[in-house]
């Protein structure tokens, strides 16, 4: 009896003194919530970055995420750097030609000179705000391009895990 008392007291110790993982040794993994420093380059210029602000935060298998990001984070701990480099495929895709739509000038805010690379913010029948720009300037009318601003591109992301619970 005096044994199996010691043997439960040491499992007993052990559930509770032993180390249970600290949270610098967790591994980013479906479910985690992760906060990380990044920068976003694109053809060599920084598009976007979390410098001076919070850190980016997400779950990790939420799809909130691209997916081509998130797959090369899995694994990753507090601490770790990686620069990440995403083609289209694995990020905004390859530019849809069906995203191109002609539109009269007359459809335009007045008094505005279209110009092509010219962003304009248009919104859906819900109301929701989408990014726009102009391929083409023709005499009445105007392309538009609708595919994301980022669609084509490679995308270079340098990035620092700050948190993973």
């Amino acid at each position: 009896m005096k044994h199996a008392l010691a043997a439960l007291v040491a499992v007993a110790c052990f559930m509770v003194c032993a180390p249970q993982g600290k949270a610098a040794d967790m591994a980013i993994h479906s479910g985690s919530r992760v906060a990380f420093d990044y920068t976003l380059t694109v053809d060599g210029n920084v598009v976007d970055s979390s410098e001076g602000r919070e850190p980016l935060v997400y779950t990790q298998g939420d799809g909130k995420l691209l997916p081509g990001l998130a797959k090369r984070l899995e694994g990753l701990k507090v601490g770790d750097e990686r620069s990440v480099e995403l083609k289209p495929e694995e990020a905004y895709g390859n530019p849809d030609p069906a995203a191109f739509r002609e539109i009269p000038v007359s459809q335009l805010p007045p008094n505005m000179k279209p110009a092509v690379g010219m962003m304009l913010q248009g919104q859906d029948k819900n109301g929701r705000a989408y990014p726009a720009k102009i391929a083409k300037v023709n005499k009445d009318s105007v392309l538009m391009d609708f595919n994301h601003p980022l669609a084509g591109k490679t995308l270079l992301f340098k990035i620092k895990i700050i948190s993973v619970k």
